[in-house]
């Protein structure tokens, strides 16, 4: 005799009884007691965090610049370049 609780007393049953199907639905629950976890991280929280990386701005340095840039003395790889252009055209 087999006892499934206090409400469930059965007789004795073969090996392909009722309940040989109660067996076959423990099966998926073994593959579902080691859960593995995941995370996904949505392109508005990578955005997010790849902000959080860039450093702060210096105005100081951003407003010293521009006040070159206006006054015509602020010196770039660009600005040098013309004038070596010019300077070799003028000595060829």
């Amino acid at each position: 005799m087999q006892i499934y609780g206090p409400a469930h007393v059965h007789g004795a049953q073969g090996i392909s009884g009722p309940h040989a199907a109660r067996a076959a639905q423990n099966a998926p629950r073994a593959a579902a007691a080691n859960p593995t976890d995941q995370l996904e991280i949505s392109p508005a929280a990578d955005l997010a965090a790849k902000l959080a990386e860039i450093p702060e701005m210096r105005f100081d340095r951003v407003n010293d610049i521009r006040a070159q840039i206006e006054a015509g003395i602020y010196e770039t790889d660009g600005r040098l370049d013309g004038a070596i252009e010019r300077l070799l055209d003028e000595i060829g």
